[in-house]
């Protein structure tokens, strides 16, 4: 299952509420715990390739910088650093980033990303609210994960950290940047409508025109919040286009998007995602 790659490392603790958050899989057999870590306790991601990698969360400072929720690693990040990992999926999907610059976006903990450089990614531009906490926590984890594998697997790719806010692209890094990167990573950044059309400027700004972004999210806030991102009209005025969409379960189960399945069971949503694949808009 998805979330076996996943550990804690931190002080044990008698906090009720902690102890509640450990035990939901025992009590409720369906549950899945879909955000994994705090500030106080650090996520080991178990990679079948390079070993264990122990990602710090940041403690963003106000609240409109915890808002955000960019302090915890939710299971989008997860499984599109599965999919990076193992450069394509059981469905025969092609996800190698070796040779590509890739960028991610609203990346938290910057998971995909740092898995990304490691397989091969040429240049890797892990970005996320410039929020001093969240992205020196970014660093952090990239200092703390990648030198020391560097002399075993010389294939790593130069990765670098910036501040992006979405839609904002007036500044030195996206214009140096526009249309530079063959591969754009979106985990579990759909939550906020009313951020999707600076979501959508963003990638569509920053991707080559042969290049793919990969966007993965997860149903725990609803689906009616994600599913204006992928409005055909509002993906055309911005030149992008799905080239294919899906869903996926922890446990690798695939099925039709529909933006639409009724009343749907809070607990058994929290073990879906949606996975999309964008591109630019051709024709």
């Amino acid at each position: 299952m998805l979330t076996d790659k996943i550990r804690l490392s931190g002080p044990e603790t008698n906090d009720p509420e902690d102890i509640l958050s450990s035990s939901l899989g025992v009590i409720f057999p369906d549950d899945i715990t879909n955000q994994h870590g705090d500030a106080t306790s650090s996520v080991i991601y178990l990679s079948p390739l390079f070993g264990p990698l122990t990602l710090s969360l940041a403690d963003p400072q106000g609240q409109d910088n915890r808002r955000l929720f960019s302090h915890f690693l939710w299971n989008a990040g997860l499984q599109l650093a599965e999919f990076i990992e193992e450069g394509k999926d059981d469905q025969g999907r092609h996800w190698n980033v070796k040779g590509e610059e890739v960028l991610e976006l609203g990346a938290g903990t910057g998971l995909a990303g740092l898995v990304a450089g490691l397989t091969g990614g040429r240049r890797v531009a892990i970005s996320d609210y410039p929020a001093k906490e969240v992205l020196e926590n970014i660093r952090a984890n990239v200092e703390r994960n990648v030198p020391p594998l560097r002399s075993k697997f010389p294939g790593i790719g130069e990765i670098e950290v910036q501040g992006h806010e979405w839609g904002v692209l007036d500044d030195k890094f996206s214009k140096s940047n526009e249309g530079r990167f063959g591969r754009i990573l979106v985990a579990d950044c759909l939550w906020m409508p009313w951020q999707h059309l600076n979501l959508l400027k963003s990638i569509s700004h920053f991707l080559k025109e042969e290049g793919k972004a990969w966007v993965v999210a997860g149903f725990h806030t609803g689906r009616e919040k994600m599913r204006g991102f992928y409005e055909e009209e509002k993906l055309r005025e911005l030149g992008l286009e799905i080239e294919r969409i899906w869903e996926r379960n922890a446990e690798g189960v695939e099925r039709e998007w529909v933006t639409d399945r009724g009343i749907e069971d809070v607990t058994r949503r929290k073990r879906w995602l949606v996975c999309a694949i964008l591109r630019k808009r051709r024709g």
